[in-house]
């Protein structure tokens, strides 16, 4: 039997003065956003601090943030670092997968829980985090994001929630709405629903979600091939037992008009209560919405509430 998703530790939330280490898991990273998205940082009152291999690219595959073992030893010293409050990802790409498991997840595991931010290809470190540290994460934007840089309402929603986290309780957008009726509570899961599907059969996913509130969003996917990651889903029992489930942005899938049909065809067979694009994701404004904590999904009102506030006070 497929064990419940469970509440996991959350990190402290932030206070003016705090450190916060950069890193870059996965692609490379524009050096013009990375330093507009460190001087939003800095203007919040924290202080930022740039890890190593952030403005690098491996020499052969140079799609990638420099080498694995570069690459987890920056996301692993920072983590090590005591003075260091919350990790945050520079942007996604793909990488994750080839350093997930080059980390000391023991060392790690030894050390106080602090928040962890990003979103899309770190969906991969999401799940490593609440499977092998036991421990709630920031599904939001990351330092050199276009979102983040560009869009004042995301990363005012990432201040509060790492500042004034009693703020942020309920969730939801403009774009929100019921695909399938019903309230459900659970504890919060997910992400990118490309990764998520990348990650089953491997030695540490987690058997299932159920019990969760399973996030799912993805970007730049055809139709058939959101179809098939959702079949991936569902073949491998990944959905059994799932509480309900909040979708997010499906920016430049194509056709765009198709894709509730197909979320309504695949996961309306589960009988759960569903919200459409609630706002977090790929898209052009996102919420920031933390992994690992009991919430209310409200399908009716298209609203996500959390029982308790994404950081702890």
């Amino acid at each position: 039997m497929n064990r419940p998703v469970r509440p996991l530790v959350r990190p402290r939330r932030l206070v003016p003065g705090d450190r916060v280490a950069v890193v870059a898991p996965s692609g490379t990273v524009p050096a013009d956003r990375l330093e507009l998205g460190c001087g939003i940082l800095r203007s919040w009152g924290l202080e930022v601090e740039v890890a190593p291999q952030v403005p690098a690219s491996e020499p052969t595959l140079r799609y990638l943030a420099g080498a694995d073992a570069d690459r987890a030893r920056d996301l692993e010293r920072a983590w090590l670092d005591p003075g260091i409050a919350a990790v945050v990802c520079a942007r996604g790409g793909y990488g994750v997968q080839r350093m997930v498991d080059l980390l000391d997840w023991e060392a790690m595991r030894a050390v106080p829980p602090k928040a962890f931010i990003g979103y899309s290809d770190i969906t991969v470190l999401h799940e490593a985090f609440a499977v092998r540290l036991g421990l709630a994460t920031l599904h939001g934007p990351m330092a050199a994001s276009l979102t983040f840089v560009k869009d004042v309402p995301t990363a005012e929603h990432l201040r509060r929630t790492l500042l004034e986290p009693d703020t942020v309780r309920t969730l939801t957008s403009a774009t929100a709405g019921t695909l399938l009726p019903g309230r459900a509570h659970g504890i919060t899961a997910g992400g990118c629903l490309s990764l998520l599907a990348a990650e089953r059969g491997t030695p540490h996913a987690r058997p299932s979600f159920a019990g969760a509130i399973l996030l799912l969003e993805d970007v730049g996917e055809d139709l058939y091939r959101l179809d098939r990651l959702l079949t991936q889903l569902l073949r491998s029992g990944a959905l059994d037992g799932v509480a309900g489930i909040a979708l997010g942005s499906w920016a430049e899938c194509r056709p765009a008009d198709r894709i509730r049909d197909l979320m309504l065809d695949r996961l309306g067979p589960l009988g759960v209560p569903v919200v459409w694009e609630l706002g977090f994701g790929h898209g052009p404004t996102t919420l920031t919405v933390p992994l690992g904590v009991p919430a209310v999904l409200d399908a009716d009102a298209a609203t996500l509430t959390l029982d308790v506030p994404a950081l702890a006070g």
